[in-house]
């Protein structure tokens, strides 16, 4: 098999096209390894600012201190659970519904699309929604969790992508005695791997960093998720940062960086073993190969 070779022009554009995502991917990383660096450091390399790139006077003080933090385990159980739950709910009803607007026999079909799309257009506004919100009891963990069931971009997404999908092979499925549901599970979602898994990272990601919604109706410090409950950790430990009454064996700040590293260590084991998915799934609504 005979490489092509590449002209000077297409070598010019590589090199720099590498050079620019290099630099880009050094630049998102640094944040992540300074918190890491500033969480494990001593207290006063820190405080005089000793802490650039590396950690210095390494020791995991405030680790072993905020491992023994029971609101910290409290809330970062209750993210999982939203998290899980939370993403597993919003697939059912979005890939449910992608799929019956996605059949051109749909009855009034145009009209749910228009009315879909609509929402995302125009909103009622933040106040109207909470109160909407709190009449309904929206304030423990199950009603957060359903709650916030869908979104409508991520619909349309599922819907494009099962357009794609011939409507021939379900129409083949059901010559042979099979029903929509089975249609659904067994055809529409094992050939929608890429595009299921790629909207449900952007649910996992939105119930993860979940923050503003979740400080203003869980009124229970019991139900709140890990965002919610490093906001008010970090509140009480800046208190102690100048004339601290409060002798901790590690910089006010690590504590800090030590929250935000734990909170970033499941996305980072998981976004790796779906990243190829990821990579397919931005393609949603294209030509399917």
């Amino acid at each position: 098999m005979k490489v092509k070779r590449l002209d000077s022009g297409g070598v010019a554009f590589k090199i720099i096209a590498y050079s620019v995502t290099g630099i880009f991917s050094l630049l998102a990383l640094y944040p992540v390894v300074y918190a890491f660096s500033a969480s494990i450091s001593g207290k006063m390399a820190y405080e005089f600012g000793d802490v650039v790139l590396f950690p210095k006077d390494v020791n995991f003080a405030v680790y072993n201190y905020l491992f023994n933090n029971k609101t910290f385990w409290l809330s970062y159980i209750n993210t999982l659970f939203y998290t899980v739950f939370g993403t597993a709910w919003s697939m059912i009803i979005s890939s449910c519904g992608a799929y019956a607007l996605a059949k051109t026999k749909l009855l009034f079909r145009r009209q749910f699309n228009l009315f879909i799309v609509f929402t995302m257009w125009f909103s009622a506004g933040m106040i109207p929604t909470y109160l909407n919100y709190y009449n309904m009891g929206v304030n423990n963990r199950w009603g957060f969790v359903f709650a916030f069931g869908i979104q409508a971009f991520n619909i349309i997404l599922l819907r494009s992508y099962f357009e794609t999908i011939p409507a021939e092979v379900s129409e083949a499925a059901m010559i042979d005695g099979a029903n929509e549901f089975q249609v659904f599970f067994k055809i529409y979602v094992p050939m929608s791997t890429a595009p299921i898994i790629t909207v449900s990272l952007f649910y996992a990601t939105n119930r993860w960093n979940g923050y503003f919604w979740a400080n203003l109706l869980l009124r229970d410090e019991a139900d709140a998720p890990l965002q919610v409950a490093m906001r008010r950790l970090i509140e009480y430990y800046s208190q102690f940062a100048d004339n601290s009454p409060l002798e901790l064996p590690f910089a006010t700040d690590s504590y800090m960086f030590a929250i935000l590293v734990c909170s970033i260590i499941p996305v980072l084991i998981i976004y790796p073993f779906i990243q190829k998915y990821f990579a397919r799934g931005t393609s949603l609504g294209g030509v399917k190969g």
